[in-house]
């Protein structure tokens, strides 16, 4: 593991590091904030997934985290979207697929099967480098943006014993039913639909036997709404399975870190009232 930079903020630091994947089969980077607490003792952990085009830096940048994530002494970890450097067929040529559109699943399909794992590194082989690396402890709640919310909230459904909670910035809710899944499904997974369903969260939701409640913020004003994120899927689905989601839409606010920034605060919150064990949502 080879540390790249560290810059000290609100007492903690932040810090970038490079490392080799095994179920990636490429070299990978991902950031780590550790708050001022970690100094002293091992922290929870905060596992942050990013959308399409993003990598390790957007959400450290932007979202303005590290001052509440440094007073509730959480570490965050924000991998990169996908394998970098493989230079696979197409892999460039557009930006919802391939490079920087990883999808948190894992490929069957060659080429992609070679190197598009994500799942796997972001439900264990990551998490098992940042514990046997960094001072953090064994809980951990994990959320994301869009490409990221679709992964953060399937993750957490498909192993809810692994995160104290779970949300999302305007996820993806039901990728089997929009451009931007049924795109990268087919050529991660094949023509095979039936295989599209382990990963969308309006169809996890249904088959979910354990119920770890969902916070979904989405704004009114984002551009991908109507076509690509379908909020009012997953609500249907856990209306149907009376399942615990508190979904709040935001009148203004658009697909932009600005809409991150302005409610990062109220998930970090709920995040550090489920890791300190007084409950698995603040709001129920």
């Amino acid at each position: 593991m080879k540390l790249l930079s560290e810059n000290k903020s609100f007492d903690g630091w932040m810090k970038r590091y490079q490392h080799h994947s095994d179920c990636l089969n490429c070299e990978m980077i991902f950031a780590i904030y550790l708050p001022p607490q970690a100094a002293k003792q091992s922290v929870p952990v905060l596992y942050w997934l990013s959308g399409l085009t993003c990598t390790d830096e957007n959400f450290m940048q932007k979202a303005g985290a590290q001052r509440v994530a440094a007073e509730l002494g959480i570490a965050i970890v924000c991998p990169d979207t996908s394998p970098r450097g493989t230079d696979l067929p197409g892999e460039h040529d557009n930006y919802d697929f391939g490079s920087g559109a990883g999808f948190y699943l894992n490929a069957t399909q060659k080429p992609w099967s070679e190197h598009y794992n994500m799942y796997d590194y972001v439900v264990d082989e990551l998490p098992k480098a940042i514990q046997d690396n960094f001072p953090v402890t064994d809980k951990c709640s994990i959320s994301g943006h869009s490409m990221g919310g679709h992964g953060a909230i399937t993750i957490a459904l498909k192993n809810p014993e692994r995160y104290a909670s779970v949300s999302a910035f305007s996820p993806i809710c039901n990728p089997t039913d929009c451009a931007w899944g049924q795109n990268v499904f087919t050529r991660y997974l094949g023509e095979d639909k039936s295989t599209w369903s382990q990963y969308d969260a309006s169809l996890l939701i249904e088959a979910a036997e354990e119920k770890l409640p969902i916070l979904l913020d989405q704004g009114e004003n984002d551009e991908f709404l109507k076509e690509q994120l379908k909020p009012e899927a997953m609500q249907a689905a856990c209306e149907k399975a009376n399942y615990p989601l508190t979904l709040r839409m935001h009148s203004g606010y658009d697909h932009s870190y600005f809409f991150i920034a302005s409610f990062i605060e109220d998930h970090l919150r709920y995040h550090d009232k489920a890791l300190r064990g007084e409950g698995k949502s603040a709001y129920y």
